[in-house]
């Protein structure tokens, strides 16, 4: 069976494709966002999107691009509420931290995490969270999304054992590269790939700065637009 392919479309935005063919983006911010390479600003096949939580940068083109592909869309409830009753979503699954579904054959665990959520018109949209993927073969990505380093990374590693972190480091808004190198002891992981980082002036932290700080892990410094094998 081949391996999962994950491309960073830059901020916090991937695409991955799966050993069976599913092809599912993940925080699908691409019109607007700086980073994104425009070859993939309109996506050409969409089978799952999975969201962490609502702010703009995150929730993205989710409602455009699941009426368009006729896509499943995983996201905590209380916006998963919102995306059925206001944005007119119709194959939307809402589990809550702790519970998993399953769309496209892949296995979708939401989890802790700690910052805030909203949608652009400032209305409350449920509490933010991290999304651990299992593909087809067995191999797990844990996206973290927005979240500052908090011990209970220790549990997502030890519950969920996840072959990647995804995790933000630009600082500000999220982690900072000091962060997560704790983040990467807690969770256990041999391989990370950063993110939201480099988009806009705040965000500093530097896939340099992770690696010196985690010299034992793999930290891949890939630009928007590359590919890596998970």
């Amino acid at each position: 069976m081949p391996d999962t392919t994950l491309t960073w479309l830059g901020h916090a935005t991937f695409r991955f494709d799966t050993p069976g063919g599913k092809r599912v983006y993940i925080d699908p911010f691409l019109n607007g966002n700086p980073k994104c390479p425009e070859s993939e600003i309109e996506p050409e096949r969409v089978d799952v999107i999975a969201i962490t939580h609502a702010h703009g940068d995150h929730l993205g083109d989710t409602v455009a691009l699941a009426k368009k592909h006729g896509c499943t869309v995983v996201a905590a409830v209380e916006l998963a509420d919102w995306l059925q009753g206001k944005q007119g979503l119709e194959n939307v699954l809402d589990p809550n931290k702790g519970g998993t579904v399953s769309a496209g054959g892949l296995k979708f665990t939401l989890t802790n995490a700690f910052h805030s959520s909203s949608n652009n018109d400032g209305e409350y949209m449920g509490e933010p969270c991290g999304i651990v993927v299992e593909v087809e073969n067995g191999t797990k990505l844990y996206f973290a999304g927005d979240t500052c380093v908090f011990g209970d990374m220790q549990l997502i590693g030890r519950i969920y054992s996840p072959d990647v972190a995804i995790l933000p480091i630009g600082g500000h808004y999220t982690m900072d590269p000091r962060e997560a190198a704790v983040a990467l002891e807690l969770l256990g992981v041999k391989r990370c790939v950063p993110c939201h980082y480099g988009t806009f002036p705040p965000l500093v932290g530097t896939p340099a700065e992770l690696q010196q700080l985690a010299p034992d892990v793999q930290v891949e410094k890939i630009e928007p637009g590359d590919t890596v094998t998970v």
